[in-house]
Order: structure tokens, then C-alpha cells, then sequence
């Protein structure tokens, strides 16, 4: 395990809370993450299911957890079904946990194999009139393949017709959002990894220098930290490169007068941060480089401070906007005349914003939490504004991770963004 410890009693205190969300006479049902295939007989790294991570702390793939607190024999109201070790698995594919381990990490005491899991379940089902089942209901998530807990889903709905089906995903949805003192160290550590990271490039970055070659040296910086890795696909585009908002070929040369975009973070003990900079290639901002950086930068600073209780994305998102396009017309790329006679429905400042400016952040680099979600102490989500000028070349954005509270807090505020400091650091 390469992140610190986390103490069982977060898993507990997390699967406590949920059961009490639950109906009276219910059993819900979490599975951990199919394992994708890459190619031939390889596959990808394994990530655990969020949820079951939340709730378990588990990173073993094959995992299974039921809840079903009404159930008459108590060592069946919380059961976590796992693979069997066998001598044979274990030369290939490494350790696999032993039922101590699971109850150690987990704190659930009733550890079944996975051979049991079909009788089991039958037995909490015919003993219960809801079946939670939990489903990936992130908005903007779609899929052609059928996921585990999707199948599972279908699979339940056609072996017992009869019974009542609930969503879980709101109920973990509503907990997730608020953070735990523990998820937000780790989202802190995970910050001051990424931090490192970009320390690091500082010193690389150069003409000549590959976008690959920067992405390595970001991928060193995290794993030498004790970071699982990247949190998500980092976008390293300089250049034209930095116009597009999901740009991951990083395969393009950094070029003497280009800026360079970078969107990454590291994601330690399974939480992630979520970080952009934007750097002059050479170390040295030209004048107009400088004028649509500081544009973002204080447009930035003034967002953080919308962080606060009862605020929503949706409303920060449109603060920003108008933020945005008071800047906009101070560097030239239309007038207040302009802005008088714009069609409504299609802004002139979003040619040149066309993104929100802000997600949640905490297992998932795009957590759970939409746009109407009012804003709670103890919710971390991130600010990032941005400019793109296509006809100039341009291509900046800024982003931190922010602490929602009376006064937010900027879990990034060591990770240099002022241009003084960023050049100064590149000599």
C-alpha cells in the first residue's frame, strides 16, 4: 500500500450512516470494478468502484458488499463476499486477501467467499422487500458497455420481478459530498503531491522540450511521492494544443513564444487533485501573454471567494462568466457596443470561455454533485477560469482546489501561479 493508512473506522462510520438512509425491511448491494480488458490476455491497471472504496476501503477487484441491517440474524447484516486465495492464483497475479484482512481494513466482520454469494443473497432478498442496486448516475456519463453493477442491475430485476428496486446512488451521493477530516487530508496530500509535480516541470520545461517527455516527469514526481498515479489523463498542450479544453496526445514539441497549458493531478490513497497551470515555454510571459494570464488570475481569485455555504455551481458559473467578459472587453476582444447587441443564447465571451468553471472533486476527479448542489462546509470543488483566443494563439487557464466555508480555503495556495514567481522559477 503506498498512501498512509486509513483508519478502519472511517469505513464504519460511512457504512453506518448509510444503512439508517436505507427502508425499513432492505438489503443493498456494491460491487467492486470489472476488470477491462486491454488486449490479448492483459489488462488495465485495476481501480476499485468509488463506492465500494467509500464504504469498504477494499482495492481487491472480484469484491462484493451487502447491507441489510433488518435482517433477523445479525452476522448477515453486513457481508463482504471476496475471491478465495488458492496457491495457483497467487504464483500469477500476487496476494490476495484472506478473510482477517478484509475484516481488518473493512471493519466488516462476516467475510464469505464468492461461491457463497448466490445463496446468500437469495436468503437476505426473500428476507427483504427493497433491493438497492447502484448504478453510475453521473450526468454526464455515458457508456456502450455494460458495467458490472449495470448487469448486476438486470440481472436482479430479472431473477426477483416482484420486489421493490431502489437507487443507492443518491443516498451515497448525498454523503460523499461532504468531507470527512481524513478525505480531506488525503485530497491535501494529493495537492501537495501535484505541487511537487509542477515544482518539478519548472525546472524542465524548455524550447524543445516534448509533451511526453513532461508528462514523464509529472508521472516520476507522483510515484516517487507515494501517489497511485495520475487522477485522470493529464492534458499537457502547448501552443494551438492548449486550445483544446481535452487535448491527451501529448505528443506535440513545446516551441520558443509558446505558452504551455497543463491540466493534471495526482491522485493519492484513491482521491485525487485537480490542478492547471500555464507557463510561458521560454520562462518569460511576452506582454500580451501577460495581460490574458493576469485576466484569468484575478478573475480566479475573486471566483475562490464565492466558495462559500449555500452558493451553487450554477451560480459561480455565471459570477465567472460576467467576470470573464468584463476582462474580455478590457483586452480588446470585443466592446460594451458588442456586448449590447449579442444574441443572449449564444454570449460573446463564450467564444472564448466555453467551460464551467467548476466540479466537485474527492474519489473522482468529476465527483458527485451537480450544478444545482448547494454548497456545504466541508465540500471541495475546483475553480477554474479560462481564456482561449484562438486567433492569437492563446491558450490559459487556472485552476485550485477550493474548500467550501465561510472563509473557502485553497488547499493549492502553495502551487505557484503568480507570474513574478512562475518566472522567476523557470530561470
Amino acid at each position: 500500500m503506498k498512501y498512509q493508512h486509513i483508519k478502519t473506522s472511517f469505513f464504519i462510520n460511512n457504512r453506518v450512516k448509510l444503512v439508517k438512509k436505507l427502508l425499513p425491511g432492505s438489503v443493498a448491494i456494491i460491487n467492486a470494478n470489472d476488470e477491462l480488458n486491454r488486449n490479448a490476455d492483459q489488462n488495465f491497471p485495476f481501480r476499485q468502484n468509488s463506492d465500494m472504496f467509500y464504504l469498504t476501503g477494499l482495492q481487491q477487484e472480484k469484491c462484493i458488499l451487502t447491507l441489510c441491517p433488518d435482517f433477523p440474524d445479525k452476522k448477515l447484516r453486513e457481508i463482504v463476499f471476496t475471491i478465495k486465495p488458492n496457491e495457483q492464483l497467487e504464483t500469477w497475479t500476487g496476494h490476495k486477501y484472506i478473510r482477517e484482512e478484509v475484516r481488518k481494513i473493512s471493519g466488516v466482520e462476516t467475510v464469505k467467499w464468492l461461491d457463497d454469494f448466490d445463496a446468500v443473497l437469495r436468503d437476505l432478498v426473500l428476507n427483504s422487500d427493497n433491493i438497492y442496486i447502484n448504478l453510475n448516475e453521473y450526468i454526464k456519463y455515458q457508456t456502450d458497455v455494460a458495467y458490472r453493477d449495470n448487469r448486476f442491475a438486470t440481472s436482479i430485476k430479472e431473477q426477483y420481478p416482484a420486489h421493490n428496486i431502489e437507487r443507492l446512488a443518491p443516498l451515497i451521493t448525498n454523503q460523499r459530498l461532504v468531507k470527512e477530516p481524513e478525505e480531506i487530508k488525503l485530497i491535501q496530500k494529493a495537492c501537495d503531491i501535484t505541487e511537487s509535480a509542477f515544482r518539478r516541470i519548472l525546472k524542465f520545461v524548455k524550447p524543445g522540450a516534448k509533451e511526453y517527455e513532461i508528462e514523464a516527469e509529472i508521472t516520476h514526481e507522483y510515484l516517487m511521492n507515494g501517489a497511485g498515479g495520475h487522477a485522470y489523463q493529464p492534458v499537457i498542450g502547448s501552443g494551438k494544443n492548449a486550445l483544446v479544453l481535452h487535448y491527451i496526445e501529448n505528443s506535440g514539441e513545446c516551441k520558443d513564444g509558446d505558452l504551455l497549458l497543463m491540466d493534471f493531478g495526482a491522485e493519492y490513497g484513491n482521491y485525487a487533485a485537480d490542478c492547471t497551470r500555464t507557463i510561458p515555454v521560454n520562462g518569460k510571459f511576452t506582454t500580451r501573454q501577460r495581460q490574458c494570464y493576469e485576466a484569468v488570475l484575478r478573475v480566479q481569485k475573486k471566483a475562490i471567494k464565492l466558495y462559500k455555504p449555500g452558493n451553487t455551481i450554477d451560480k459561480v458559473n455565471k459570477e465567472v462568466w460576467k467576470m470573464m467578459e468584463k476582462e474580455m472587453m478590457g483586452l480588446g476582444l470585443f466592446t460594451k457596443e458588442d456586448v449590447e447587441k449579442q444574441d443572449a443564447d449564444q454570449p460573446l465571451y463564450s467564444k472564448y470561455l466555453m467551460h464551467g468553471v467548476a466540479h466537485f472533486i474527492g474519489l473522482d476527479v468529476h465527483d458527485v454533485g451537480g450544478k444545482y448542489q448547494e454548497f456545504k462546509k466541508g465540500m471541495i470543488l475546483t475553480c477554474e477560469p479560462g481564456l482561449y483566443i484562438k486567433e492569437e494563439g492563446i491558450g490559459i487557464r487556472i485552476e485550485n482546489d477550493i474548500l467550501v466555508d465561510e472563509k473557502p480555503v485553497d488547499l493549492m495556495e502553495n502551487i505557484p501561479r503568480e507570474v513574478e514567481e512562475i518566472e522567476r522559477l523557470m530561470i
